[in-house]
């Protein structure tokens, strides 16, 4: 492809709104356009990029036995509705009415979709297992689309469904979709962890998320070294009994005067006592309108909201405004869970072994001290509540953990039978009796696996592509294209690429050397051949991208350098 007549508009600066390396080299490099907030064009480069990722993952895909479908994009509201999903996902979901009123989803995800079509055509046991993917655009209404291709409103997804008769056939379904992901994410060249997930609005028994380690993700995780336990702190647990204080004799209840002080840092230098013996009670308003109170250890610093949502078993959860606290008779920045009249929950950190510990006392300015469990105060149940955080115990090894941000980039469900029992989709087994089909889902952001792959593989200058997803292998400057000599050297070398099958960008345009070393660091292309004045001694100049290595060959030696490409 000559540059001449290419579409690869580079660009000095970036625009404001981009922040993240991906984001402004992505732009800046020529290949992608912002239209509208979260909705990006694909130039010639990015959908060269864009498609080489989708061939990869459809390769791996179809070695498992996955078989390739499209799905319509729009899903009508009444499958939606099938799973409570129409209401239950929220602001999220963008919704479409047709002329004649009926209302339609744009699909973020196609549970609903794919069941009603297995449901309608698989009837026995003899028709399963099967596993359904595609690869197609998909609309979620983000609230605050950002940073490029990591979160936009429309996007590129690779979504598959498993159908199997048993539990232990869609397990071993989900095992073969990790051992997929594995290999995909290996042949992009990236550098990911696989973690314990939280199931969200997805559903499903349990989950795995394929993190791309960044500086920038969103994903926050944890993670052990020595055994490679790994989870999103949404999940991830924490061997709380290597987190104990010594025991103690108990000592009697008191209450004490605390003026204006509710903080544990405040209570910490009030009461000189370790923040580790200071019990936090938070009131939460669950999404049916009851209240709960919860008991954290003040030096955990945060309660792990998704583990409560997930306990309860509710859609959503609020922290208890001051008017709702005034309502329960609870008093604001004073709150303790002796003699308060609604369920109290302990965060496994306040087990039994903290002894003599401090809580609100339910009185403005008014704390109690050497409070103990239980004979001042009995909680429903001891719960993981918590977030588990670098350094606390690793859950399986008990070695420190380290965290980590990341991006997701592929997540996988075992789903059970939330989808097939909604929505009646069921098998006649071999004893003739129908069944719900158990269900597994797997999706991989194919077009923010891009902006990862930028994430990992970039330097001050632009791109570094992996060569698996580069736009071209190999970029052939010509430095003046009016000396004659330059020319038909640089002419040559770009028909042996191309007669040999490499991909190749040529760079002919009639610009200054300078301009062309930028655009070609900002593009990314691993191998660069440039030819200049050396042409005069009979010689190129071979760089690599990655490494910066710069060589100069002999020109006869150029063909047997495009033979090892």
């Amino acid at each position: 492809m000559r540059a001449s007549s290419y579409f690869a508009p580079t660009l000095k600066e970036a625009p404001a709104e981009a922040e993240v390396p991906s984001h402004i080299f992505l732009i800046r490099a020529g290949y992608i356009r912002q239209l509208a907030a979260g909705f990006y064009e694909y130039l010639p480069l990015g959908f060269r990029v864009l498609k080489k990722i989708e061939n990869i993952v459809r390769k791996h895909m179809d070695r498992a036995g996955a078989l390739e479908i499209l799905l319509p994009i729009l899903a009508p509201s009444e499958l939606w509705q099938e799973t409570g999903r129409w209401d239950v996902y929220g602001k999220e979901l963008f919704r479409v009415e047709d002329r004649k009123g009926r209302m339609f989803a744009l699909g973020p995800t196609h549970e609903e979709t794919i069941t009603d079509l297995v449901r309608k055509n698989i009837r026995s046991y003899k028709d399963l297992p099967k596993n359904f993917y595609q690869i197609q655009t998909k609309f979620r209404d983000e609230a605050r689309p950002r940073y490029g291709l990591i979160r936009g409103r429309e996007f590129v997804m690779k979504d598959a469904y498993s159908f199997d008769v048993s539990e232990e056939m869609a397990v071993k379904s989900y095992n073969l979709m990790m051992d997929t992901y594995r290999k995909i994410f290996d042949e992009l060249g990236l550098d990911y962890l696989m973690v314990e997930a939280d199931t969200g609005a997805i559903g499903g028994k349990y989950s795995h998320e394929f993190v791309v380690k960044v500086p920038n993700g969103e994903a926050h995780i944890v993670y052990c070294e020595k055994c490679g336990y790994g989870a999103n702190v949404e999940a991830a647990k924490y061997e709380f009994e290597l987190d104990k204080l010594p025991p103690e004799e108990e000592k009697p209840l008191e209450k004490v005067y605390t003026p204006g002080v509710s903080s544990v840092k405040d209570i910490v230098q009030f009461l000189s006592v370790d923040e580790k013996k200071i019990v936090k009670t938070l009131v939460y308003i669950l999404d049916d309108g009851t209240a709960v109170a919860v008991l954290i250890r003040g030096d955990r610093q945060e309660l792990n909201e998704t583990k409560l949502i997930n306990h309860f078993n509710v859609l959503d959860a609020h922290l208890a405004s001051s008017e709702e606290l005034s309502k329960l008779g609870v008093v604001e920045g004073f709150v303790g869970p002796i003699g308060l009249d609604i369920p109290v929950y302990a965060d496994l950190s306040v087990k039994k072994d903290l002894h003599n510990f401090v809580v609100g006392a339910n009185e403005e300015d008014y704390h109690y001290i050497n409070v103990n469990i239980p004979r001042d105060f009995k909680p429903v149940d001891f719960i993981d509540f918590s977030t588990a955080r670098e350094g606390d115990p690793c859950p399986v090894c008990k070695a420190l953990l380290k965290e980590t941000t990341g991006l997701e980039v592929g997540h996988i469900f075992l789903l059970g039978t939330k989808y097939s029992e909604a929505m009646k989709a069921y098998f006649v087994d071999k004893d003739g009796r129908e069944k719900p089909i158990i269900m597994g889902c797997y999706g991989i952001g194919v077009s923010r696996l891009m902006a990862a792959a930028v994430e990992q593989n970039h330097d001050e200058n632009g791109i570094i592509w992996p060569e698996s997803i580069a736009p071209f292998k190999l970029h052939i400057l010509a430095l003046n294209t009016k000396d004659n000599q330059i020319k038909d050297v640089a002419e040559n070398i770009y028909q042996q690429a191309l007669d040999m099958g490499i991909e190749v960008l040529y760079d002919d345009r009639d610009i200054s050397p300078g301009a062309k070393f930028k655009d070609a660091d900002l593009i990314g292309i691993p191998y660069r051949i440039v030819v200049g004045k050396k042409v005069k001694e009979g010689k190129v100049e071979l760089q690599k991208r990655a490494s910066g290595e710069k060589e100069e060959i002999e020109i006869a030696e150029v063909e047997e350098f495009l033979k090892k490409l």
